[in-house]
């Protein structure tokens, strides 16, 4: 029987194969009461199987030499985990205080780490729960006798890059195993679009599709599947006139590819000799190779957030320096915004915090980004610094996360100040003329973009937040995702008011959320006087394309007319009609 699924579209692409159900342990463990005298040997059985999973992790990380060193970061990440006293000690208190068996206590534990990731207002952070039940579920594994190894046995006559994986959940362990297999595509039932899956899938540009609930249930192993990871469509045993349409698609999307990888050394410039800006958005030190395989001429958004995760403490000053100076010095000469971090006080800074404290207010709407930055001026300190020192080696400008008030402007441009100023005391380098530039992400900040502009030395709209924050929709609440619309007459008119001001007073601007790197919406953009991109690494060589056939001149007045609509639906018919006929 035919059937189709729908669920998150996270790395574009077709792929056409057999089903592989990839099986996976249950966390729901029975709770036993063990005899005074095998609490002992209960903690040792134990310890024995976290001391298995750290050596499983040793041995990925051996393999990665091939590969890419944003899979290294994924397993260090997951090996952090492991090791948190949270996961590592907690259970082993559990067991001598309750005396209950280890599979218990772990899952126990588990369920406290998850809830709190899944209170977190940021959907990167909060998508970092999957994390901890991964990890969990590989010790579950050893302790139950079934350890996590991939398993690609094929029947006779089906090739391993024909394979879809089908699962639960996959785990960036469980990814990188399957790289040396080349498997087509994979299909979960959970994940977001900020998840480890769908990063890693983009990474190995592989067709994906995430968050489908139940797909690993109703699916049987060596079924026929279509994967349409642009759509995000799952169709099952499809019929001889559906499956020979995707065929032809997926023919010419490989084509198209092949003829994408020409214009990595080619100029970004559209036909009446527009120079255009695209750069890349990265998360860890190990992305920079990606973005220079994407022709990026630059870094436009360095998410620190991601050195200030699963530590016990708050990362040194000298750790972050070494961070950010191998970005610099990687890119060799090209420009890197280094983004401040963009945390919450709901996000391992403050853990002797209540839980329940945490959930009194909303996070989205409180102490986080800059704010926090500004509560918190010694650890503010020690970023600045580390950036700053790290200036010595290469072109770095400094972004500021969800500013709103000319007072937070203010505040931070002091703390930049004092930061440079101890440095000096100190005899320490830098780039004492390193810019220091503002996200647009919140609607007060677009509508009062004037104060922006009159302190800052160039602008970054972080078009996530602000459709987020414009709309009121939580773009990671299924509920209510659909009505997230980045073509919302209120977005497109902070969009065109934010970069017509800034144009006005000559200050760079730029967009490094998810519209930046989406080809349908490049000639809207570049209508509305957008000169610089950031975007994820694979999407870089899309939009060149569309850049080298779109003419600025010409797209201006079309642009300006669309503008005037005020119905979504109307908005789109004008859009097509511009990618389809200029």
């Amino acid at each position: 029987m035919s059937f189709t699924l729908h669920g998150l579209a996270v790395s574009g692409g077709i792929a056409i194969g057999q089903a592989h159900l990839m099986s996976h342990a249950t966390l729901e463990v029975s709770h036993l009461f063990i005899s005074p005298r095998l609490v002992d040997k209960e903690v040792a059985r134990f310890e024995a199987a976290l001391l298995r999973v750290r050596e499983e992790f040793a041995t990925l990380k051996g393999r990665l030499q091939h590969t890419s060193a944003e899979f290294g970061a994924f397993i260090d990440l997951h090996s952090m985990i492991l090791s948190d006293p949270e996961l590592a000690e907690v259970p082993k208190q559990l067991i001598r205080e309750r005396r209950c068996n280890a599979e218990w206590a772990l899952v126990q534990q588990m369920e406290i780490l998850v809830a709190q990731f899944e209170s977190f207002d940021d959907p990167y952070l909060r998508e970092r729960s999957y994390d901890v039940r991964q990890v969990v579920e590989r010790v579950i594994k050893e302790l139950v006798g079934q350890p996590g190894r991939v398993s690609l046995r094929t029947g006779k006559g089906i090739r391993e890059e024909n394979l879809i994986v089908v699962a639960h959940d996959l785990s960036p362990a469980d990814v990188i195993a399957y790289k040396e297999h080349h498997f087509a595509a994979f299909v979960t039932d959970v994940g977001g679009s900020t998840s480890h899956t769908a990063i890693l899938a983009r990474s190995l540009r592989i067709p994906a599709v995430l968050g489908l609930h139940n797909a690993r249930q109703l699916i049987h192993d060596n079924e026929v599947l279509i994967v349409d990871g642009t759509r995000g469509v799952l169709i099952v045993n499809p019929d001889p006139r559906i499956l020979e349409e995707y065929r032809l698609r997926k023919s010419q999307i490989e084509l198209e590819r092949i003829k994408l990888r020409r214009l990595k050394t080619a100029k970004s410039v559209t036909l009446d000799g527009v120079d255009i800006d695209l750069q890349a958005n990265i998360e860890l030190p190990g992305d920079v190779a990606a973005a220079l395989d994407g022709g990026a001429e630059g870094i436009g958004l360095f998410r620190t957030e991601f050195i200030f995760l699963n530590r016990g403490d708050m990362p040194t000053e000298d750790e972050q320096f070494e961070a950010y100076r191998t970005v610099v010095k990687g890119m060799g000469g090209r420009p890197v915004t280094i983004r401040t971090f963009d945390l919450g006080s709901d996000k391992d800074l403050h853990p002797e915090k209540v839980q329940g404290e945490r959930l009194q207010s909303n996070p989205a709407l409180g102490l986080r980004a800059i704010r926090l930055s500004l509560a918190e001026p010694k650890m503010f300190q020690t970023q600045l610094r580390a950036i700053l020192r790290a200036s010595k080696y290469g072109k770095i400008k400094l972004l500021i996360p969800m500013l709103s008030q000319a007072h937070e402007i203010d505040q931070t441009l002091a703390a930049v100040e004092r930061a440079k100023s101890s440095l000096r005391g100190e005899r320490i380098p830098f780039d004492e003329t390193i810019q220091v530039g503002a996200m647009i992400e919140i609607p007060a900040a677009a509508l009062a973009v004037g104060l922006f502009l009159r302190r800052m030395h160039f602008l970054s709209i972080g078009t996530n937040d602000l459709i987020q924050y414009t709309l009121a929709i939580d773009r990671s609440d299924e509920e209510v995702a659909p009505l997230y619309d980045p073509l919302h007459p209120a977005v497109l008119m902070l969009l065109a008011h934010t970069m017509a001001s800034a144009e006005k007073m000559y200050i760079p601007v730029s967009i490094c959320g998810e519209l930046a790197g989406d080809p349908t919406l490049t000639r809207l953009l570049l209508g509305m006087g957008l000169r610089q991109f950031s975007m994820h690494p694979a999407q870089i060589l899309s939009v060149k394309q569309k850049i080298m056939q779109s003419n600025c001149a010409e797209l201006a007045p079309i642009v300006r007319r669309l503008l005037r609509h005020e119905e979504p639906a109307k908005i789109r018919e004008q859009l097509e009609k511009l990618n389809s006929c200029v």
